[in-house]
């Protein structure tokens, strides 16, 4: 089991991500959210620059945010600074494209986006499209010290939905997925290398990689006190900011966790007094970092469970471990507040458990 590390990108997430190497981590993840946090490839460049074996990745860059072949380029940069150990994690877009009232960019965009990522980080040339018009491009300097196109850089997909799983069957190196139950984990990896065999592509062991938070309970400690809220809080109550949005990334929420969301949009987002055209805005500040005021009173200890690994550190390794038997690969934990806090208790309590 490889272990991770994610990232809100902050100018300093590097010293986090030094540490992290340090305890045990294999790789560091960087969210791509311009409107929320700093600029993803400016972070995962010192990152590069401080870190000497841990893998480097985008949680995930967003298409429509950039063209394709900016993407690529970005990510060949990062690869020339860190050969070899720098992955593309690419999706449809949460919050990257929510913060600007818009949604996901279509499936079909999406595609294109991944392919010509594809061929140009495999040095090739790929047919670009802007509008009406439609030209063929390629990297014109590979080979001048510019960028990094030698060292393979594998394209993870971030998909939920049945139509984006396809994708990763016809297209994606790897899998990200929010924490699923081994059984949702399951239902995925057989969709997946369903698409792949009717694209006749020989799939072989699919990387996954689950990204979430955790909170090792300490004695005295409920799901609801304050530390375990501080951590793990603005993880659960996004899934009801998901559900506000109608994304894909809470559609397995349970009866159980909706009756509470329905509670807060109208007992909070209903008091919000953002106009309604753009309460998109309001909605998703603090998105992954902070609880705002008010939000705290509807997290309920359901709620918290599914928003993270919580419990003791043996109870964490034995989900863990169910889900590799499931065929998870990575679990990957975000940092919210006070990452080195985060980084030594999890090493400690959960990766020096698991080896």
């Amino acid at each position: 089991m490889d272990f991770g590390i994610v990232f809100p990108s902050y100018l300093d997430a590097w010293k986090d991500a030094a540490i992290a190497e340090d305890h045990g981590f294999t790789h560091a993840w960087f969210f791509d959210s311009h409107l929320l946090y700093s600029d993803v490839y400016v972070c995962m460049a010192l990152a590069a620059e401080h870190t000497r074996q841990i893998k480097l990745g985008t949680a995930v860059a967003i298409p429509g945010n950039r063209i394709g072949p900016v993407t690529a380029h970005s990510i060949a940069t990062i690869n020339q600074l860190a050969p070899g150990r720098v992955i593309l994690g690419l999706g449809t877009g949460f919050t990257g494209r929510n913060t600007m009232g818009l949604p996901p960019v279509p499936l079909k965009t999406w595609r294109e986006h991944v392919l010509q990522c594809r061929g140009l980080l495999q040095g090739g040339e790929v047919l670009y499209r802007e509008g009406q018009r439609q030209q063929w491009i390629r990297f014109l300097h590979p080979d001048h010290g510019y960028i990094n196109v030698r060292d393979p850089i594998p394209i993870y997909i971030a998909a939920s939905g049945p139509k984006a799983l396809r994708v990763v069957g016809e297209l994606g190196d790897g899998w990200i997925t929010p924490l699923p139950t081994p059984e949702r984990l399951t239902e995925g990896l057989a969709a997946i290398r369903a698409a792949a065999q009717q694209q006749g592509r020989q799939l072989g062991e699919l990387y996954v990689m689950a990204l979430t938070t955790a909170c090792v309970i300490r004695p005295g400690e409920s799901l609801l006190s304050s530390r375990v809220v501080a951590r793990v809080g603005p993880r659960a109550i996004m899934l009801y900011h998901a559900l506000w949005e109608r994304s894909v990334v809470a559609a397995h929420l349970p009866e159980e966790l909706r009756a509470g969301y329905r509670a807060y949009a109208q007992e909070y987002i209903g008091t919000l007094q953002t106009p309604e055209d753009r309460r998109y805005q309001e909605v998703h500040e603090g998105h992954l970092i902070y609880l705002k005021p008010g939000e705290e009173r509807f997290l309920t200890e359901p709620l918290m469970r599914r928003g993270g690994l919580i419990g003791s550190g043996e109870e964490i390794v034995a989900r863990v471990k169910a889900l590799e038997q499931a065929g998870l690969r990575q679990i990957a934990v975000q940092v919210a507040t006070n990452g080195r806090e985060l980084i030594e208790e999890f090493s400690r309590e959960v990766i020096a458990r698991y080896r």
